[in-house]
């Protein structure tokens, strides 16, 4: 049986993971069963990247979201009667937590009512057999996979299957979640589920599709990694008219989608992860007038402050671009703690949009060198060195930075020589190398003189004829110069040597003679 908790662990974020834990701790102390369910499993098994942490409480969640909120979360919609919370969580982590329940409609289309139930029944109300998935984060059950509906090998078929033959009929918003999940798992629907697919299309069930769920599904492309796969699909079946009746005909503009992606892919190779929300949707929405765009949100009820976003996007980039341009922003310096405090969302944006070469140059330094380049900062250097934390601490960081900044103490030892400049610590002195005498004429001259004994000894001996003549004053000065003090030693030595042994052979030689001559007088 496969490790899912292991598996869910090792693919989460230190963010998510983060979340995941501060979840099940305050389902314990508040004595709740909670599951993470729905898309985070999908994702999970699928391999896809896990998007959003989804969360089902057997109970009411509400006391959880109010303790998440103390922590840093925001709830970004919620419908209190459902007991369904839509948040960012602390880490900027996307999710959800609901209470398990159940829906029951009196006939196919019928609004239905609810009732609020346990973690099955919550999994067989749900649409497809693929977001019909449960992992336990209890005690008792920590890692138990819950799969009422089979969807594990709908995952490995790559297929989408509805759980109803009325998961259309009931809530036709569906149709356009299944092109959805088509384009962004390349996967196809299951025989059955195409054929009730098509008989929707047929019976015109997308022209029931509320203008919330639309609005819900506009939001959730425009979190896609590629909106525009989904954007084409709606087209092409005609669903684009559900989010405005003009933009079936004038089209989004994918272009502009394009550009925004391709730059959003530098921005996560940075690891900067921009949302981009606003300018998706202000681009699918972007061949529209102003008066249709604020119309078209309003009726896919869409919140105040969404509709504000994304109408003010262009006029706030053009106040951004045109601080970038100024004086203000000419330092390195201050192009980058400016730059620090945009949303990534609006510079993905500019560099998308706008061709302004010095506004786009500073960005892509922002993302390219300047932002890691402050993320690198020599913190444990600056610690190992004995500086206390505090503004002088702080003061050394911020001078380390204008340095780099300026193409100073980039190397590991011009950042160390200026670390301990500015923190006032003298360098260590440098070790005197100790000249070493080199006394060796008593053992290299004794080592050079044993050194042709031992040849000698292995040769036999030569003759006055076959000797070496005796070496030069020239030749001895000329080695003297090549060879060093104890090998001078040794040469001299060996000349001494061949001198005596020269000597003694001629003087040999003459004794001969005079003893000849003698006898020859004598005679």
């Amino acid at each position: 049986m496969p490790d899912y908790i292991y598996l869910l662990e090792s693919r989460l974020s230190p963010e998510q993971r983060a979340t995941l834990e501060r979840v099940q701790e305050l389902a314990r102390a508040q004595d709740l069963n909670v599951y993470l369910s729905g898309g985070a499993i999908r994702d999970l098994i699928s391999g896809q990247p896990i998007r959003e942490l989804d969360f089902t409480v057997e109970g009411n969640p509400v006391r959880i979201v109010r303790e998440l909120e103390k922590g840093g979360a925001r709830v970004t919609a919620d419908d209190e009667d459902l007991r369904h919370y839509e948040m960012i969580f602390a880490g900027d982590v996307d999710g959800s937590i609901a209470g398990a329940r159940d829906d029951v409609y009196d006939r196919p289309g019928a609004k239905p009512t609810h009732r609020f139930s346990g973690i099955a029944e919550d999994l067989r109300r749900r649409d497809f057999s693929i977001n019909a998935i449960a992992l336990s984060l209890n005690a008792q059950s920590r890692g138990l996979l819950l799969d009422p509906t089979n969807g594990l090998a709908d995952l490995e078929r790559q297929e989408l299957r509805a759980l109803s033959i009325h998961a259309f009929t009931n809530q036709p918003v569906r149709l356009m979640r299944i092109l959805r999940y088509t384009a962004r798992m390349g996967s196809k629907m299951e025989s059955r589920t195409q054929e009730w697919f098509d008989l929707a299309m047929e019976r015109g069930l997308q022209r029931n599709i509320a203008g919330a769920d639309a609005g819900s599904e506009l939001r959730a492309v425009a979190r896609e990694d590629n909106p525009a796969a989904t954007l084409k699909q709606w087209e092409a079946r005609g669903f684009l008219a559900a989010i405005h009746p003009q933009l079936q005909h004038r089209k989004p503009d994918y272009e502009s989608l394009h550009k925004l992606i391709r730059v959003r892919s530098n921005f996560l190779s940075a690891g900067i992860r921009p949302r981009l929300d606003s300018a998706v949707i202000n681009s699918i929405l972007g061949r529209l007038k102003p008066r249709e765009i604020s119309a078209c949100l309003r009726g896919l009820e869409f919140r105040s402050a969404e509709i504000g976003a994304i109408a003010g996007l262009e006029s706030e980039a053009q106040k951004v671009a045109k601080m970038l341009k100024g004086r203000k922003t000419s330092s390195a310096r201050d192009a980058y703690f400016y730059l620090a405090s945009v949303p990534a969302e609006m510079l993905v944006f500019i560099e998308a949009e706008m061709a302004n070469p010095s506004v786009n140059s500073k960005i892509r330094a922002y993302v390219q060198k300047w932002r890691p380049m402050r993320l690198a900062l020599p913190f444990a250097e600056l610690d190992a060195l004995g500086v206390p934390r505090g503004p002088k601490f702080d003061k050394i960081i911020e001078q380390i930075f204008d340095m780099q900044l300026r193409g100073r103490a980039r190397t590991p030892e011009d950042r160390t020589k200026a670390l301990r400049s500015l923190a006032g610590i003298k360098e260590e002195p440098k070790k005197k190398e100790e000249k070493e005498k080199k006394k060796r004429k008593g053992s290299e001259g004794a080592a050079a003189a044993k050194e042709p004994d031992a040849k000698h000894r292995g040769k036999p001996a030569q003759t006055a004829a076959s000797a070496p003549a005796p070496a030069t004053a020239k030749s001895t000065a000329k080695e003297k110069g090549r060879l060093s003090a104890g090998a001078a030693i040794g040469a001299k030595a060996q000349a001494k040597h061949e001198r005596a042994a020269s000597a003694a052979s001629k003087g040999a030689v003459r004794g001969k003679a005079k003893a000849a001559g003698k006898r020859s007088r004598g005679k």
